[in-house]
């Protein structure tokens, strides 16, 4: 599964304005990266938006992307939020979409993280094109439209995907919105080594998936179904998972984990080929490789992210020795 890194990973940090797909650049910095991806109109045509947040040891950085000609990821613009920099954290940026001019606006100085790579209040992003706000984030409404002097847009962003990196040796957990207006929720996995007391087995692996500290998947000899999938039920609403750990256990080097969420009944796409003969990924069936199934987890992305205008959560946990 290691080619299935190259997800346009960006270099937040680096001095040039250019983004990177080299994975030991954020391993090695310790780099936490968190991407919304948004659907929405602008320059004429429905298009995907990324906000990138990414945050090490010194810093954040904020980038902001939108899809070019044939689904291209054309780059816009870069903001490293670094301490001694007041000044970087308020300001706009310009850059041109298929000839429309598309401006950037943001407001970080006041930004509260709470420890998280994504700002959680006092802030806003927003993004301008024909003199509408065709995406607005953070809880700085009433600011961002004065400043930017633009009115709402007429159609409201989609929220599509949420792609995050975290580190960690045995845990990872993030919080996440299955819903817009659903309540946040806790996701935890740990992947542990149990001893059955046989000197010939040694220590197995096991895998446990807990939402709001509830354990809703125990994934027993783990070496043996390393990918899988299940099904869990939060709030009345069925959330399909689906996991790749095979470099967890296998791999030299970079290591690092694919977990998915998918609210199951928001995607048509996903719940036929779950139910199918042939699932996507079977827990019960002989692990065959992710590859081979879907092409890369890559091709996972685009059948859940062009396929589907609903949302769906890529947690890529990396794992630290």
């Amino acid at each position: 599964m290691q080619d299935s890194i190259g997800l346009g990973i960006p270099a937040c940090f680096s001095a040039g304005e250019k983004l990177t797909d080299d994975p030991g650049a954020v391993t090695r910095s310790g780099q936490s990266v968190f991407t919304s991806v948004y659907r929405t109109k602008i320059a004429d045509q429905c298009r995907l938006i990324s906000i990138t947040w990414c945050k090490n040891l010194l810093l954040h950085g904020l980038s902001v992307s939108v899809e070019g000609p044939e689904g291209e990821s054309q780059y816009s613009c870069k903001v490293e939020l670094k301490p001694w920099y007041f000044w970087r954290k308020q300001g706009s940026k310009r850059f041109i979409v298929e000839g429309k001019a598309v401006d950037v606006f943001w407001d970080l100085k006041a930004a509260k993280f709470n420890g998280e790579t994504e700002p959680k209040s006092e802030y806003y992003v927003a993004v301008v094109c024909d003199e509408e706000v065709v995406l607005l984030l953070g809880d700085l409404k009433k600011d961002a439209y004065r400043k930017t002097s633009c009115r709402p847009a007429l159609i409201d962003p989609i929220l599509v995907s949420k792609k995050e990196h975290i580190f960690g040796k045995k845990k990872f957990s993030t919080r996440v919105k299955f819903h817009e207006k659903s309540r946040c929720h806790e996701i935890s996995i740990e992947c542990k080594k149990i001893s059955n007391g046989n000197n010939v087995n040694g220590v197995h692996p096991e895998m446990e998936i807990r939402i709001d500290g509830h354990l809703v998947i125990h994934v027993k000899h783990l070496q043996w179904k390393f990918r899988g999938n299940d099904s869990i039920h939060v709030n009345k609403m069925r959330v399909e998972v689906y996991w790749d750990v095979h470099d967890w256990l296998f791999s030299p080097g970079l290591k690092h984990a694919l977990f998915i969420f998918k609210p199951i009944s928001l995607c048509t796409s996903l719940s036929s080929v779950s139910e199918s003969s042939s699932p996507l990924l079977s827990s019960t069936s002989t692990p065959t490789p992710l590859s081979s199934q879907t092409g890369s987890s890559g091709s996972m992305e685009r059948l859940c992210v062009n396929g589907s205008s609903e949302f769906c959560l890529f947690l890529y946990a990396w794992k630290v020795e």
